[in-house]
């Protein structure tokens, strides 16, 4: 299933051109309008899912096996001296097109790019309980 008024389902879809660096059945791969850095890729799936919430395993397995081939190729052709992968679900973690999308980035010495967090200190007895609390929800 697609959406008819999503940009990246018309993208995925072949509807509206782009720099694809592969495509398959299920996915379609091109170069980001606004890299972060050369070579920056989006794999789109080509049906549409929201987010990670709602994307099929089967999907998100063959996403994660085509992520590791094209940041592979990035490593042989772009000599980058690194790969972020990254995929972002809600708008407070930076998610901009609501199509579920991961981003091949590579990286490069000195490239300026900051892609992270600011790390919190942590209290061992809230750790264990949120580890517990989160353990239970995945049985």
């Amino acid at each position: 299933m697609t959406d008819k008024d999503c940009i990246f389902c018309k993208i995925a879809g072949g509807n509206i051109p782009s720099s694809t660096v592969y495509e398959d059945e299920q996915f379609r791969v091109i170069l980001d309008l606004s890299p972060a850095t050369k070579g920056h890729a989006l794999i789109l799936p080509k049906q549409h899912y929201a987010n990670i919430f709602e994307i099929d395993e089967h999907v998100l397995k063959d996403l994660i096996v085509l992520a590791k081939k094209v940041a592979t190729a990035m490593k042989e052709t772009l000599n980058c001296d690194g790969v972020n992968i990254v995929q972002n679900n809600g708008e407070v973690a930076g998610q901009t097109v609501f199509h579920f999308h991961m981003h091949i980035i590579p990286r490069y010495k000195d490239d300026g790019q900051v892609i992270g967090w600011n790390p919190q200190e942590s209290d061992p007895e809230v750790q264990a309980q949120l580890a517990a609390k989160i353990g239970q929800a995945l049985k």
